[in-house]
């Protein structure tokens, strides 16, 4: 075979296998691409599912409050879109460990071991969050947490009657989660702008 066609050949088949690794990479490349692609809208999709699904638990736990904390409240002048949110603020849209086991709503603590639980919490104490173990009421009921709620309000703490006298004169929601910072219900400083948040994000004056 002469030089010079063998030296055409080799060229050939060069550019050939050349030409092969390059398509073969393309592929490659656009599979991995089609692929990446796939996973990430799976997983978008799948973010989505979640938080549509949390969402429709979230709207569930307020259509179950809800009607309970307008008969609780509304014969004292109370706002249930209130009671509402902090129920969803308290209790995780019932969700904690109280709510769920102990229909607790509202981290009410007891001292009765027949009609508490000791578990652990989270609680803002002196300027920064502590974990603290105590003893917590058991309830029945979401109702019967609910209407134990509304009776704070009115009747106030064993040592002061008068306790929530701001939040039973509120004229409005807004200012009724207001008095729950000022009458000392909360330890958390931004207590009353969750609830203001919540009430926003759901509508919860609707209820009022």
């Amino acid at each position: 075979m002469p030089r010079r066609r063998r030296q055409k050949n080799i060229q050939y088949v060069i550019v050939r296998a050349f030409s092969i690794c390059f398509t073969l990479v393309i592929i490659l490349s656009g599979f991995l691409y089609w692929r990446h692609q796939v996973v990430t809208n799976e997983r978008l999709r799948q973010e989505q599912l979640e938080k549509e699904r949390s969402l429709q638990n979230k709207e569930n736990f307020i259509k179950v409050v809800a009607p309970i904390a307008q008969r609780a409240d509304k014969p004292y002048g109370l706002f249930p879109s209130v009671t509402i949110a902090q129920a969803c603020l308290e209790s995780n849209f019932g969700q904690s460990e109280l709510s769920k086991k102990y229909n607790n709503l509202f981290g009410v603590k007891g001292t009765d071991p027949n009609t508490s639980k000791e578990l652990t919490t989270s609680e803002f104490v002196n300027d920064h969050w502590e974990t603290v173990t105590g003893r917590f009421r058991v309830y029945e009921s979401y109702d019967e947490s609910i209407q134990a709620h509304t009776r704070l309000f009115v009747n106030g703490t064993s040592w002061n009657r008068n306790q929530y006298q701001h939040v039973l004169v509120a004229k409005d929601y807004a200012s009724q989660a207001q008095a729950l910072e000022t009458d000392g219900y909360a330890t958390d400083p931004g207590y009353a702008k969750k609830l203001l948040d919540l009430i926003k994000e759901f509508n919860l004056t609707q209820y009022d």
